[in-house]
């Protein structure tokens, strides 16, 4: 295989290719390290990287490749991992100078998986700070004068600009939606609890979503699959058999999936053009799209999520409001003000709503293979901003999975994003349902 251009194999096309003999583990490292040295002075997607370690790892993973060694899935393939998610070998400093210099002891659960599966962890991606809405210094790949997103601005940019073919982020409201959209990558947020968050920075136990980043479904379903499963460390995970993303995303299904387009009650805050690409993306999928509208009460989902983010919030950083609360960025400060200031019984009554709403869904999903909705207000704003968030909300709240689709653009030449949605368990089935959308949408 011609070593040009490894940087841009898919992650699946790179463990086979590593597998075969084709190409090896070290290759593949060094061209994205190459790539890397060419693109970061535009684009910043990293806060950790040691190229020697990297290389040392894709060593390994050859020698044990050349021993007849057991390989995993993802054997020689380099990953991204987002600077709130911990890595014993590197430091992880959560975006904030609070933490600087922070390493860890031990893996995040996440991480100890990818290397089970033979995975190379490339370095640490910024974060925005503690995963919230204060910009880091990532610049969008496709234009440097605009934001990436937040809060998994690395990851998503790293994943864009060819440095790494995997990534992974945290969605607490629209961390991994937002930026996958903004940099035209694809962005997976599982079911709630579907993938363990022991070792991650934690903001919000009922909302908090481990995330993946890809330039290829195939490559979404082969991450997802690897990072499933029960941690008796994170309480919200469950015992379950492991579920076969890749073979699943990539069957085909019995009837054309039908869609329902979703505006939400925040389909005021979509910017002229969204609306007009949705009407035209509706009019493409024809009768297997059919426009839905929620009840007006919903509206007081956005209310319920913020007021139990920030409550979360306020108790999981107490520390450092209260021993750095000065070295915190004015947004950081505010949102744990208010969470300090959150009644107890208004906290409950929002959590007590989550259920309802779910099972509110599920006629629809009972009909509809899945929903699709912008996955943003539009393309990506200028760099004081990571965005608004308000197009996730919900199913953030709901713990739905949720899946950003590189495919549109706005008259700025910044992709635009779809997001589709599906009820809670049906992880796999989404990505079938979005492999066939992808393809209805390319085939006009």
């Amino acid at each position: 295989m011609d070593a040009m251009g490894l940087e841009w194999l898919s992650a699946s096309e790179a463990a086979r290719a590593i597998a075969a003999g084709e190409i090896s583990s070290e290759q593949l490292v060094e061209a994205c390290l190459a790539r890397i040295r060419s693109a970061e002075p535009r684009v910043q997607a990293w806060q950790y990287l040691d190229p020697d370690h990297a290389l040392l790892q894709a060593r390994a993973r050859d020698l044990d490749h050349k021993e007849g060694r057991p390989s995993g899935p993802l054997h020689g393939v380099p990953v991204g991992i987002k600077d709130i998610i911990d890595t014993g070998d590197m430091p992880t400093e959560d975006g904030t100078v609070l933490h600087a210099g922070r390493t860890p002891h031990a893996d995040a659960t996440v991480v100890a998986m990818l290397r089970a599966s033979g995975a190379v962890i490339m370095g640490k991606t910024v974060t925005t700070e503690c995963a919230t809405y204060a910009p880091g210094k990532t610049r969008n790949p496709h234009n440097p004068e605009h934001t990436p997103g937040g809060s998994s601005s690395g990851s998503a940019a790293a994943v864009a600009a060819g440095m790494v073919p995997l990534a992974l982020g945290s969605q607490t409201n629209g961390s991994v939606i937002r930026p996958a959209a903004y940099c035209g990558v694809y962005g997976f947020k599982p079911t709630h609890g579907l993938i363990p968050r022991q070792g991650i920075l934690k903001l919000s136990r009922s909302l908090d979503q481990v995330g993946v980043f890809a330039r290829t479904l195939e490559d979404i379903a082969l991450l997802a699959e690897q990072l499933t499963g029960f941690d008796e460390h994170d309480p919200d995970t469950r015992p379950r058999a492991r579920i076969p993303f890749v073979q699943l995303a990539a069957s085909e299904p019995a009837l054309d999936p039908l869609i329902a387009f979703v505006k939400t009650p925040v389909w005021e805050r979509a910017e002229d053009e969204t609306r007009e690409a949705f009407a035209e993306l509706a009019d493409v999928l024809g009768a297997q799209c059919q426009e839905l509208e929620l009840p007006v009460s919903l509206s007081d989902a956005w209310g319920w999520h913020r007021t139990i983010m920030e409550a979360e919030m306020a108790a999981n950083f107490d520390l450092e409001w209260e021993k750095g609360r000065d070295r915190l960025s004015e947004s950081l400060r505010g949102q744990l003000a208010r969470g300090r200031e959150i009644r107890a019984l208004d906290y409950h009554k929002a959590l007590a709503r989550i259920p309802k709403l779910i099972d509110g869904f599920d006629e629809i999903f009972a009909r509809y293979d899945a929903v699709m909705t912008p996955a943003a207000a539009g393309t990506a704003p200028a760099m004081a901003t990571t965005g608004d968030p308000a197009f996730c909300t919900l199913w953030t709240l709901c713990g739905f999975p949720a899946l950003s689709l590189p495919l549109m653009s706005g008259a700025n030449g910044l992709p635009l994003g779809v997001q589709i949605v599906g009820p809670r368990g049906d992880d796999a089935r989404l990505l079938r349902t979005a492999r066939w959308l992808v393809s209805r949408v390319q085939a006009g």
